[in-house]
């Protein structure tokens, strides 16, 4: 799994990791027990500090989705429950519906809201 950062989000950057394996966790993408890249190798691929990665490692595996073995590495927790299709559609169509409200406030039109959507949808798929 890759993961992107997006610098004028205003979202905290290790917020933005820990989101990110949270999702692919519960969509499927990271599984229970696999291996998750060191502390190190996420700095690096994201020219970002090691202690912001470092940061969201801890708050994940506090949270216990992860679990760090000293000297092996960290791993996505074997106890992490795999999300239901209709669990992970609803998490999307909530942020959608709090997206969509937000481009209503903006008098932004619904049309421009979809020329939007496919703008990012053709970014993600060229990455």
């Amino acid at each position: 799994m890759k993961i992107f950062i997006n610098a004028s989000s205003g979202v905290p950057i290790y917020r933005q990791i820990i989101q990110q394996i949270e999702n692919g966790v519960a969509g499927g993408i990271l599984n229970p027990g696999e291996q998750l890249p060191t502390v190190r190798e996420v700095a690096l691929n994201l020219t970002i500090n090691p202690n912001t990665v470092a940061r969201a490692y801890r708050e994940l595996e506090s949270s216990g989705v992860i679990e760090s073995i000293q000297g092996r590495g960290t791993y996505v927790s074997k106890n992490v429950p795999h999300l239901s299709g209709k669990a992970r559609e609803k998490m999307i169509k909530d942020k959608l519906e709090e997206i969509l409200r937000e481009a209503h406030q903006l008098n932004i039109s619904p049309a421009k809201v979809e020329e939007l959507l496919r703008e990012i949808l053709l970014e993600i798929s060229n990455d």
